[in-house]
């Protein structure tokens, strides 16, 4: 069972209540197909430009995350109903984020939960 915490962007908290996500989670699917089973330990809002995902991410390593995810919409758009990558998500610079936390925090990372794009492949830093 891998204990998965989610960091999402603050520009998406006011809308979606991650509702997909974690039902994904549960379930096992998508983003979250890669983990033999996930427990949640928890989910922080990063802030603009990313200057608090190596915090957050310690924390939710401090409490027990095995592997951070980052909500598809940090890299993906939802164009004409469909979740897109022609599109940037939230987040221009989601990948270099995403290696300072698993560098700084020395913890697995994921991009993406939800909603994954049509040939998504799954990246994974481990």
């Amino acid at each position: 069972m891998t204990r998965v915490g989610i960091i999402r962007c603050e520009k998406n908290m006011d809308r979606c209540p991650l509702t997909n996500c974690l039902h994904c989670l549960h379930e096992g699917r998508e983003g979250f197909s890669n983990h033999d089973g996930c427990q949640l330990v928890g989910i922080f809002a990063c802030r603009c430009p990313g200057e608090n995902a190596v915090e957050l991410a310690s924390i939710l390593k401090s409490k027990g995350a095995d592997a951070i995810h980052f909500c598809t919409c940090t890299f993906a758009k939802k164009v004409d109903g469909v979740w897109s990558l022609e599109e940037d998500g939230f987040c221009d610079h989601i990948d270099d984020i995403i290696v300072q936390v698993h560098r700084d925090a020395n913890i697995q990372c994921v991009k993406g939960t939800a909603h994954l794009p049509k040939n998504y492949k799954l990246r994974t830093w481990a």
